[in-house]
Order: C-alpha cells, then structure tokens, then sequence
C-alpha cells in the first residue's frame, strides 16, 4: 500500500461510494442478452445440413495420411492415384454413416435416445463383424 493510502484510510472506496449511490441501470435498453437456441434445435439444424449436402466431411489431407500409414504396414512402398484415394474416402464416410444409422436405430429400440458402446457392438455383430 502507498504511504497516502494508509494515511486516509480508503478515501477512493467512499469517492465512488458516494459518486454512484443515486445512479442504477439505465431504465431504457439495458443489456441485451444474446440469442440462444433451444437445446437440441442446433443439433437438428445441422443433422438436416449434412443430409442434404453431398461433399466429403473428412478432410483430404488428414484421410491421405492415414491410408498410407495403414498402407505402409503392408509393404514399404505404396502409390496411390487421387482417384483411389478420393474412393476409399468415399467408401469409408458411407460405411461410417451406415453404422452411425444402425447404431442409432439400436439406441431407439432400447428406448434411449444416446448411443452407447453396446450398441456398436450389437451392430458389429448382427452385420457379421468381428466385434
């Protein structure tokens, strides 16, 4: 504490004290609280986005990466086509919302409305997967 300070004792609290005792919020406008959807209308929003677009929703570059890690497990020195690539993506993300739709239809037959580890495995098993 500065030497002035301890010599008046807090003089800045009873200046502003005094300084905004009459005053209160403004009376007109306020704050404004921001818009805020309901819970669960964003999510449904971007469920209807996704079905109706067609583009790839895993990145290219981090996809690619994966593939020729994966590739490089079975011999040393892979090349792929764009094209190849492109159509194990392609395969890849229906394979995904395939078993993320069964997944889901799991879910609802046990009357819950979120899936669980339990329902990847009923649907690796009823589609003849190793589960």
């Amino acid at each position: 504490m500065r030497a002035k300070q301890i010599a008046q004792r807090h003089p800045m609290k009873k200046k502003l004290a005094t300084k905004y005792a009459g005053k209160s919020a403004p009376a007109i406008g306020g704050v404004m609280k921001p818009h805020r959807y309901s819970p669960g209308s964003h999510a449904l929003h971007e469920i209807r986005r996704y079905q109706k677009s067609t583009e790839l929703l895993i990145r290219k570059d981090p996809f690619e990466r994966l593939v020729r890690e994966i590739a490089q497990d079975f011999m040393r020195e892979y090349r792929f086509q764009s094209s190849a690539i492109m159509a194990l993506q392609e395969a890849s993300e229906a394979y995904l919302v395939e078993i993320f739709e069964l997944k889901n239809l799991c879910a609802l037959h046990a009357k819950r409305v979120t899936i669980i580890p339990k329902d990847i495995q009923l649907t690796r098993r009823i589609r003849g997967e190793r589960a």
